[in-house]
């Protein structure tokens, strides 16, 4: 492996992915800090998701990524976008834990395949999905008071994702997060991500986790009031919407007989909701701590 060779580019962007990343409503200072903490975060998740190496190779490349993050010292030739986000969590005094974190996750994908239940994949969630939000929390300058309801929503968009791609992860990786004791529950094994549709014992497992994730968005809808950034409150609460619409899709819909996404009109109308809302929350909220005050 030459140095310009650590990384293994997938080809996609954040328009692949499927809620907003670093959207318009955040401001313009800080989005060049999400969108270099996105590009490392794409980078060794491409190494991670990449078929065509070997677990040993995937750790390697994942522990020099680590490496050039946390000092300058391990900098070399393929590393720059490790060493980019380490100038910009230094730059705005986070920590580079909500790098590492994402390191400690992928390296897991490199040789954990299955999850055992519920509690072991939302162990897997803290270091693949929260340390997202937390990011985004300690980039506005956030009370740390709102990480567990960002949590609960990065949490919830992880699981989301996994249900999408439950079908193509074991096809194209062997790698399973559905909860196996839910499966041995209902008399399957891994092999039913293979058919083209999902039996009834597959649909009840898939029903489960989204009865999970709907019990995490109660919380997460608690985050655009807990935020001071009017901004962040309104990315939260449109990412929000989007995730209950997609939950509803995939109680209606089958992840093995196609895809399940959202559509334009979703995002369209989440957006427009998840941004009136907190507009009408602060206004109305306002004038009545005002007269608290008073």
């Amino acid at each position: 492996m030459t140095p310009a060779s650590v990384e293994t580019p997938s080809g996609k962007g954040s328009g692949d992915e499927n809620f907003p990343v670093g959207s318009w409503l955040l401001p313009a200072a800080l989005r060049p800090h999400v969108a270099t903490y996105y590009a490392f975060a794409r980078a060794i998740d491409d190494i991670a998701d990449n078929p065509r190496l070997a677990p040993d190779d995937k750790i390697d490349r994942l522990k020099r990524f680590d490496a050039a993050l946390q000092s300058a010292d391990s900098d070399a030739p393929g590393l720059e976008k490790a060493a980019r986000l380490r100038e910009s969590l230094a730059e705005r005094g986070i920590t580079t834990a909500r790098g590492s974190d994402l390191v400690a996750a992928f390296t897991q994908d490199a040789v954990k395949l299955r999850y055992s239940d519920w509690e072991d994949l939302l162990g897997y969630c803290r270091l693949s999905a929260d340390p997202v939000g937390r990011f985004l929390l300690d980039l506005h300058g956030e009370d740390p008071g709102g990480y567990p309801a960002s949590d609960a929503l990065c949490t919830a968009l992880q699981i989301l994702n996994h249900l999408q791609d439950c079908q193509d992860d074991y096809r194209a990786l062997d790698r399973v997060y559905l909860p196996l004791d839910w499966l041995t529950a209902e008399d399957l094994d891994v092999t039913v991500l293979d058919a083209t549709a999902s039996p009834p014992g597959l649909r009840r497992v898939i029903d489960l986790c989204l009865d999970g994730v709907d019990t995490l968005l109660v919380e997460a809808q608690r985050l655009p009031g807990q935020l001071r950034s009017s901004r962040l409150a309104m990315e939260s609460a449109v990412i929000v919407k989007l995730a209950l619409r997609l939950s509803r899709r995939l109680r209606r819909g089958d992840p093995l007989a196609g895809r399940v996404a959202l559509s334009k009109v979703d995002f369209l109308f989440a957006g427009l909701r998840g941004i009136a809302g907190v507009q009408l929350h602060r206004l109305f909220a306002a004038p009545q701590i005002a007269g608290q005050s008073g």
